[in-house]
């Protein structure tokens, strides 16, 4: 038996239990451990009250205190910096990665009304949305997904944007209008894929979770990490990326806007899987040489 901590959110428990179900295919017991963290607990918003890490340190210092032996995260809310004694041992196969519109009023987005009043809780989905169509007024908007659809279903919002995988893996794909392509918006790095968390030193509990690691998602979310290491830019700055194995190969695109969506720096990049963080580290440093550190130090 192997101790499992998640956040309790009907999206977080569904990982957990995805997980425990993976894991117990292959003959190993998974209790879940239900933790409160920063983020779940405080009404403000991620921007206002600076929710880098909110949603994972609690959880991360359950699992140095050894309450747990491994953590499930979604990756897109797991800060970049690495924690002394904690290692990111695997990664499941990844869930659609796409961001999506979602409205009552708006078939996609390019049939919005000017001054369409759009919700989204990420700079990132605030400026993409921005560099697309100036016009629209962006909001920002709190809860987990039901909340978020019910405050559109109210007509607090003419859209929202979501990550298709939550959408889905709820079972609620059937609320999604359209979907954005990469050259519209790029995905949050790490977005779609889950990170399972655990002890540097607890081999037995690696050893345990590597049977359901995919090492090509592995792989993409490295070189995404990478690149947001390598821009000092935390999981809630304007920042998109996607990157793409197949076989060997890895084909990475990245994006930095301001927040106004206003200016804006993107690059490609493609090499060999095997060294995957080193070619996110490398479209990072190229993005810096084209000006991306200025448009995040300016917000």
């Amino acid at each position: 038996m192997i101790r499992l901590g998640s956040r309790s959110s009907k999206l977080a428990t569904w990982q957990a239990e995805f997980v425990k179900s993976e894991l117990g295919k292959q003959g190993i017991e998974v209790e879940i451990l239900f933790i409160s963290t920063e983020g779940d607990q405080s009404t403000q918003s991620l921007k206002e009250f600076g929710g880098q890490g909110a949603f994972t340190k609690r959880i991360q210092q359950a699992l140095l205190d050894e309450e747990i032996d491994f953590a499930v995260h979604s990756l897109k809310d797991l800060p970049t910096e690495r924690v002394d004694g904690l290692e990111l041992v695997c990664v499941p196969p990844r869930e659609a990665t796409e961001d999506v519109w979602v409205s009552n009023k708006y078939e996609h987005w390019k049939d919005a009304e000017p001054d369409a009043l759009v919700g989204t809780g990420s700079l990132r989905r605030q400026a993409q949305l921005l560099h697309l169509k100036s016009d629209f007024r962006v909001s920002d908007i709190r809860g987990n997904v039901d909340t978020r659809l019910q405050k559109l279903d109210d007509g607090e919002f003419d859209a929202i944007v979501l990550a298709k995988a939550g959408l889905t893996r709820l079972g609620l794909g059937d609320r999604i209008t359209a979907e954005f392509v990469v050259d519209e918006m790029l995905p949050a790095i790490g977005q779609g894929a889950l990170g399972l968390e655990a002890r540097s030193g607890d081999l037995e509990t690696n050893n345990a979770l590597a049977v359901i690691n995919d090492a090509a998602t592995h792989a993409a979310v490295l070189a995404e990490r990478g690149l947001l290491r390598e821009l000092r830019a935390g999981c809630l700055a304007p920042v998109g990326a996607s990157a793409v194995v197949n076989g060997d190969d890895l084909n990475m695109s990245a994006v930095v806007l301001n927040q106004q969506g206003t200016k804006r720096v993107a690059g490609t990049t493609s090499g060999s899987a095997e060294g995957a963080e080193a070619l996110g580290v490398a479209l990072a440093q190229e993005l810096i040489g084209n000006g991306a550190q200025e448009l995040l130090d300016r917000k």
